[in-house]
């Protein structure tokens, strides 16, 4: 094959075959996020596999533009920022600072570590891009398991390394109201996902 046509036919077999393993979307992770007990379930290949906790708006939840809420329903993941940063690194404006914070570091709230940036795919949460909600780490671990942030949703600095490395661009976050841990009556809110 000729070296163009050998491009073309990498790019297009990079588009038609998704899933885990692949430079695609990532169909095999899905995210899901609970509001109410502020944790995080990653499910892998439909199977709960791995709980965080996590710390959503401290204004609510909602997607107007300014009103600093997370907000609810499907959006995936858009953009992934930090590679290989040191954990604690300080993010601004995307970009590493170059300084380096401790968790619960006296009168520090930068975002730190890695940050998994949100697209909205529902018109509940079409804002999500524009208003930066990202999935991030926090230097105030403290505050987690509590809604404590201004919109986005925060973990500790080694649980969004550990979440980064798992979950690849493409990948479905669904946010919601309720718990995670549904009576055995009923299904699971992300049983359908």
């Amino acid at each position: 094959m000729r070296p163009t046509l050998l491009v073309t036919f990498s790019a297009l077999t990079a588009l038609v075959f998704t899933g885990c393993g692949t430079t695609s979307k990532d169909t095999c992770n899905k995210v899901v996020v609970s509001v109410r007990d502020q944790k995080m379930l990653v499910l892998r290949d439909g199977k709960p596999f791995k709980t965080y906790k996590v710390s959503t708006s401290k204004f609510g939840i909602g997607d107007r533009p300014g009103s600093n809420c997370t907000p609810l329903g499907r959006m995936e993941v858009s953009r992934k920022i930090g590679d290989n940063l040191p954990a604690g690194t300080v993010l601004k404006h995307r970009q590493p600072t170059g300084e380096v914070v401790r968790p619960d570091a006296p009168g520090r709230d930068p975002i730190v570590s890695r940050i998994l940036w949100l697209r909205g795919t529902e018109s509940a949460n079409s804002h999500a891009f524009r208003r930066c909600i990202y999935i991030h780490g926090t230097a105030e671990e403290r505050s987690l398991g509590v809604p404590a942030s201004y919109g986005c949703i925060r973990m500790s600095g080694r649980d969004v390394i550990d979440l980064y490395k798992r979950v690849g661009l493409g990948a479905d976050v669904f946010v919601i109201r309720g718990s995670l841990d549904q009576p055995q009556a009923a299904a699971p809110p992300y049983a359908s996902l």
